[in-house]
């Protein structure tokens, strides 16, 4: 097949076309094995055990072939029950590959113990922690048969709407084939499944058995006795030779656990409302401002942290009213996860802070009441109260650019992933940089190429712009890729570039500008920023407005009318 070419096009592009085509390729083949680096990972499936349990290590990665070194592990763990499976998805147009490895690991001792990192291919997994707890003095009551139920609280004697972890676990003596494990609800109780089921080996009684645990969320809406029912079991195990060569139904198991009772604390009278029982509450600021200025904005995001509660039977995050200043708030980040069998969530929410005048300005503290249900006594989380001396504003400032706030601090899970991909990239250091250096002359030589083959088009005589518009301008494009992908604050920085000179606000773009439909764009993107305005609808507004260049007032643009104007201008 023949490619046909440009005629107009000097003959000497050609080498240069095939050197970039032959670059492009190169680079192609060479960044899925720079991004397979950063896709190892290891996680457990839990995180405390207790003596004479397994726990299961999982390992992921994208890096084809790539199969993880068990070595390190053989000093503090037992192996056993080594799996594969291999994942295919398509996300984006791109094609990805994942291989998911599993062992199960029983631990030689007791205490904490460190997980070493892997190696999986050509990168490294990150160190994890492991607490073993020594094995319960007492075996279930059942331990001894081939197959049990038990079920379990960590509150015995809650309260009214307290969340309660309720855990069933299925003991088999024999490897589970199939079967099905239901807990039904207790009347004067909600229940809800949490997590997934997670599979471990545990000995009790002298027999080693294979345990299926299940957690739920039980919230009692009532005082007085709550009778739970009995966890059911039905399915098959791994049956003998001689069961399955004479027809036993040997197979077959069955188990039903006893029925539990807890008692239901009724609300205290001397409680604080709203009524909220919690294993532990803490707030703290995750961020404040050093200093506020008149007219712009200062972030502060403040962290709400529960024990013992879903994010839904949190109360809101709200300041109280600051004298001097507006408060515009973010939507809440919920981060929700069980911990012990119980709820644990987290709510983070940023503030806006907008100083009216220049003074003094006052935060008053938090304070947030709780019920101590380990205590049985009323608690109260506080952050203390914060002072500014709000500077004055300076004359032509960006004033809806906000203002430096102190950093977030990263939370030290981090310090691991950070270590492995450090390792991943010292171990192909010299792929990489060269892979970088091909990639900077590849674009050195496609701009030479493309400045010395394109010929210079002389410029029409006599054009000019059209009056009452924007000149063509690179910020027209900045303008298109920053609503495409950008934060409302980039996108408001963008169009105040539109103007010559820069407009300082966005009110400013406002009265320069002479377009009633771009005017009604920006006051949307405005109360998108600052109030409850739709963000989504506010960058459509922007995107239909600013197809055209914007009509800047006084440009000279004015129509002769064939009647004089009523009213003279003065």
């Amino acid at each position: 097949m023949r490619i046909a070419a440009d005629r107009s096009a000097p003959v000497r592009a050609r080498p240069l076309r095939t050197g970039l085509f032959r670059a492009c390729l190169f680079l192609l083949l060479a960044l899925p094995g720079l991004d397979a680096l950063a896709q190892a990972r290891a996680w457990l499936d839990r995180d405390r055990i207790h003596a004479g349990e397994t726990v299961t290590l999982n390992v992921e990665t994208a890096e084809a072939g790539a199969e993880p070194d068990y070595a390190p592990l053989q000093a503090g763990f037992e192996l056993s029950a080594r799996t594969s499976r291999r994942e295919f998805e398509l996300a984006n147009g791109r094609a990805r590959t994942r291989t998911l490895y599993a062992v199960a690991l029983k631990p030689r001792r007791a205490g904490a113990i460190a997980v070493p990192a892997l190696r999986v291919g050509g990168a490294r997994t990150a160190p994890l922690l492991l607490t073993v707890e020594p094995a319960p003095a007492a075996a279930p009551a059942r331990a001894g048969e081939d197959v049990f139920i038990e079920s379990e609280a960590d509150d015995a004697d809650p309260y009214v709407q307290q969340a309660v972890g309720w855990v069933v676990r299925l003991y088999s003596a024999a490897p589970l084939v199939s079967g099905q494990l239901d807990q039904p609800a207790p009347e004067g109780a909600t229940l809800q499944r949490v997590g997934d089921d997670v599979q471990y080996t545990r000995e009790a009684a002298g027999r080693r058995y294979h345990v299926v645990e299940r957690r739920f969320l039980l919230i009692p809406e009532r005082s007085g006795t709550l009778a739970v029912p009995g966890a059911r079991f039905e399915g098959r195990g791994t049956g003998g030779f001689f069961d399955d060569l004479f027809g036993d139904r040997g197979g077959e198991l069955q188990a039903q656990a006893a029925p539990r009772t807890l008692q239901v604390r009724p609300i205290p009278q001397d409680a604080p409302q709203p009524w909220l029982p919690l294993q532990d509450l803490t707030l703290r600021y995750r961020a404040a401002p050093q200093g506020l200025r008149a007219g712009a904005a200062a972030g502060l995001t403040i962290e709400l942290e529960a024990d013992g509660a879903t994010a839904a039977q949190l109360p809101a995050v709200e300041l109280p009213p600051i004298d001097g200043a507006q408060v515009f708030a973010d939507p809440p980040q919920v981060d929700e996860r069980i911990v012990d069998g119980r709820p644990h969530a987290k709510l983070t929410r940023r503030f806006a802070l907008v100083p009216a005048r220049a003074g003094p300005v006052r935060l008053d503290g938090l304070r947030l009441p709780w019920w101590d249900v380990r205590a049985g006594a009323a608690r109260t989380a506080t952050l203390p109260p914060l002072r500014w001396q709000a500077a004055p504003a300076v004359s032509g400032q960006a004033a809806d650019r906000p203002a430096a706030a102190v950093p977030e601090a990263a939370p030290d899970t981090a310090a691991p992933a950070r270590g492995a991909a450090a390792q991943a990239f010292a171990a192909h250091r010299g792929w990489i940089l060269a892979t970088l250096a091909f990639a900077a002359l590849w674009l050195f030589t496609l701009v030479w190429g493309l400045h010395r083959g394109a010929p210079a088009e002389p410029k029409p005589a006599g054009t000019a712009p059209q009056p009452g518009s924007a000149p063509p301008r690179r910020d027209a494009a900045a303008l298109r890729r920053v609503l495409d992908t950008g934060d409302l604050g980039e996108v408001a920085q963008a169009l105040c570039a539109l103007a010559q000179p820069p407009a300082a606000s966005i009110d400013e773009l406002v009265a320069r500008i002479d377009d009633a439909g771009q005017r009604d764009a920006l006051r949307a993107l405005q109360r998108a920023r600052w109030a409850d305005g739709d963000a989504a609808n506010a960058r459509t507004l922007l995107r239909r407005a600013f197809a055209r260049p914007p009509r800047w007032r006084g440009d000279g643009d004015r129509v002769e009318e064939p009647l004089p104007p009523l009213y003279p201008p003065r």
